[in-house]
């Protein structure tokens, strides 16, 4: 009950935080770009070739102009701005990222050392890490295996936060939808499809993996002759397509 209330209190404060940023985005507008849907094959090690070492962490507004703007590619919204704490000032939503500890993160074992810091603070565990030249991203799971949530590891100073995007604005459990009852209208079978026809608008070469079922969403890779080159997720209520613009190329996979 407790960290309940913490979450929705966190979740409050997040609104409130991105109503004063103008960081508002419409989540029935698709969005990704071709240039967006790039990368190239990579292997799966637990130690792997470092990233280069991105912007500073969250507290300095780590991330893209994500709302939009020049080359973010997500949802074709207007507006810019980041998601993170150098937007409300130190110590709010503190369940909502990790601060950098100044150490580089150069591996995935190295993230995945990051992530699980950060999800024991959700009471999760980490599943899938993976690598990409602009960031790790880690699979969050309940403790009966089911995806939770999702979130990125700066690899400049080991920062991390819930991933922005879908899983700040759609996830039902640990997102700014937190309690929502939408309606999940949406099946694995029909999110799929819907990403295939995305991704055929924009490079027929792409195909789209299995999905992973979050709460409010769903999450898949998009795969190039069978080999993973990024990731986008649809919506559970509204069918909208989001596509993961802010990962760079692919690098490499670690399972759980």
């Amino acid at each position: 009950m407790t960290r309940n209330r913490a979450r929705v209190t966190a979740v409050t404060a997040l609104a409130g935080a991105l109503a004063l940023g103008g960081c508002g985005v419409s989540s029935n507008t698709a969005g990704g770009t071709p240039a967006a849907l790039g990368g190239s094959a990579a292997t799966t090690a637990d130690d792997a070739t470092p990233v280069t070492a991105a912007a500073t962490g969250p507290t300095s507004g780590w991330g893209p102009a994500i709302w939009g703007g020049s080359g973010s590619g997500m949802m074709g919204g207007g507006n810019r701005g980041s998601w993170g704490p150098g937007m409300m000032g130190s110590g709010m939503m503190g369940n909502w990222w990790l601060t950098g500890d100044g150490t580089a993160v150069k591996s995935l074992a190295q993230a995945r050392r990051r992530a699980t810091e950060f999800a024991d603070r959700l009471g999760l565990h980490v599943g899938e890490i993976m690598q990409f030249t602009q960031n790790f991203y880690a699979e969050l799971q309940t403790a009966d295996g089911h995806p939770a949530t999702e979130a990125l590891v700066n690899p400049a100073d080991g920062a991390v936060q819930i991933e922005y995007g879908p899983a700040m604005m759609w996830n039902t459990a640990y997102g700014m939808r937190y309690g929502s009852q939408g309606q999940t209208a949406i099946s694995a079978a029909q999110a799929q499809s819907l990403a295939q026809s995305w991704l055929n608008t924009y490079d027929s070469s792409t195909t789209v993996g299995d999905t992973q079922s979050y709460p409010g969403y769903y999450t898949l890779h998009i795969l190039r002759n069978g080999q993973i080159t990024g990731m986008l997720s649809v919506n559970a209520s509204t069918g909208a397509v989001w596509n993961h613009t802010w990962h760079g190329a692919y690098t490499a996979t670690s399972q759980q």
